[in-house]
């Protein structure tokens, strides 16, 4: 082969070659487009996700803050209410009743009782709405024809405060007290503008003469808007609606937070602690495990009709108490705590039971002694949250009766009693809408407080109590 081929052919593997190399570097390009391409994709979804998660955060925030407002915009209101100031003279010839009986040497207890009754029964019969109008009258004399007017100002049991002041202290005949009356539900929607002034009179609760008279007060602070106790420290009322009060509800929720402490947390924790440290493995506990599970997601209503079941019509226990609420709740609570703390337990290293075990202590040793104190937290946290879920159910408490009116304060579990969330339900329903919707919304904020310090308490135990390893 000459020269000229030989350089011919180098040519020409030199040209196939620099095509090749053109190709492949085209190839490379392609492909860093395809993965520029594909990155450039990636990160465009990526931020679209980021932007919808943070869209649904904001959008979930904007509708807890306008639930919220809304509630407080409503509720806040009703913890003031319409208080009527008075100068009350406690008239001896309106009064006139003996002295206070005293009990005499060798008299029996039930003859000085029969006496001391036959003594009250006379303060009764006192006019005491008389005296009520003296005080408005006594200030304003011009509403002296207006007595029967100035008597529906005043909150229906009212006359009975003053009567039981008189049986507490019948010292105060003859006196003059300045004393705070709350003013009827009526006029508290009429001075507060909860009701349309322009309506016509036969839509009106209260008679013109009423209302000019109520607007009078108000203006000349006879009639002015206080911090109402009466919502704390009252139980529910139908007759004297402006007095009625979380009071006898708090307690029975109360009652019924004790039971439920007492009962559901020990036996779930309990519970929780044999199935994961002591249990065998093997069908009967993966079938204890599955119905745990289970229980968890069952509705409330369903512990409901269990609880009217089995502690109403088998166990004969008084419908409406504390005690059936408290063991319904706690039935219901049982599965949140065992699953809580098997979590807790869960979360604490093998290592730490190893090296107990390794060190010569028993199984049961290595759980108690060091196992548990290291998962008190979580197990305190899950417990706090299962109670405050159970003081804000409803559905299991109406079905054991405790959606009955209830006027009475509970002194013990057995007594009939009403719970928070019970009482908000039960006022969403009255009829006098006007006045018991705010005081609906206070109730929830009341509620809410509650929850909320209650979860806030299960974050702070945990922080404090959190060990990291």
């Amino acid at each position: 082969m000459n020269t000229s081929d030989t350089l011919s052919s180098n040519g020409g593997l030199n040209e196939a070659q620099q095509k090749a190399d053109e190709q492949r570097q085209l190839e490379q390009q392609l492909r860093r487009r395809r993965i520029a391409s594909s990155l450039s994709r990636r990160h465009r979804r990526e931020k679209i996700f980021r932007l919808m998660g943070i869209g649904a955060v904001l959008a979930g925030l904007f509708f807890v803050a306008l639930l919220f407002t809304s509630i407080l915009a409503r509720g806040l209101p009703a913890f003031w209410q319409s208080t009527i100031h008075s100068s009350v003279f406690f008239d001896p010839a309106l009064i006139d009743v003996p002295a206070k009986p005293q009990k005499q040497a060798g008299e029996s207890p039930a003859a000085f009782q029969e006496r001391e009754f036959a003594w009250q029964t006379e303060l009764g019969m006192v006019n005491w709405n008389r005296i009520l109008e003296n005080s408005i009258v006594a200030k304003k004399p011009e509403l002296e024809e207006s007595r029967r007017d100035i008597r529906k100002l005043f909150n229906s049991d009212e006359r009975y405060h003053l009567r039981d002041m008189v049986v507490a202290d019948p010292g105060l005949i003859g006196k003059t007290v300045s004393l705070e009356f709350l003013a009827d539900a009526n006029v508290d929607v009429w001075l507060t503008g909860k009701i349309d002034r322009d309506l016509p009179d036969d839509q009106q609760q209260l008679s013109p003469e009423v209302r000019r008279i109520a607007d009078q007060l108000k203006e000349d602070g006879i009639i002015k808007r206080e911090f109402s106790t009466a919502l704390f420290l009252n139980p529910d009322s139908r007759s004297a609606p402006a007095s009625s009060g979380l009071a006898g509800a708090f307690i029975g929720s109360l009652y019924m937070m004790l039971i439920v402490i007492v009962i559901s947390i020990p036996i779930g924790v309990a519970s929780a602690i044999y199935l994961e440290e002591f249990a065998p493995k093997n069908y009967i506990t993966d079938l204890i495990e599955v119905n745990i599970n289970n229980l968890a997601a069952v509705p409330s209503i369903v512990f409901g009709l269990l609880g009217a079941a089995i502690f109403i019509n088998w166990f004969h226990l008084p419908i409406s108490a504390p005690l059936v609420g408290g063991l319904v709740l706690s039935l219901m609570t049982l599965p949140t705590v065992i699953i809580a703390t098997r979590a807790s337990l869960k979360a604490v290293p093998p290592s730490i039971r190893q090296a107990a075990l390794g060190l010569g202590a028993s199984k049961m040793q290595s759980v108690f002694h060091h196992v548990l104190p290291l998962a008190i937290p979580g197990i305190l946290t899950g417990a706090i949250i299962g109670v405050a879920h159970a003081l804000g159910e409803t559905a299991p408490l109406l079905l054991i009766g405790m959606k009955a009116f209830v006027a009475d304060i509970p002194s013990t579990p057995l007594d009939q009693a009403t719970a928070l969330p019970v009482q908000i339900y039960l006022w969403q329903g009255n009829e006098l809408r006007n006045f018991f919707e705010p005081r609906t919304a206070a109730a929830i904020i009341v509620l809410l407080v509650l929850l909320i310090g209650l979860n806030g308490f299960a974050i702070w135990l945990r922080k404090k109590f959190e060990t990291r390893w």
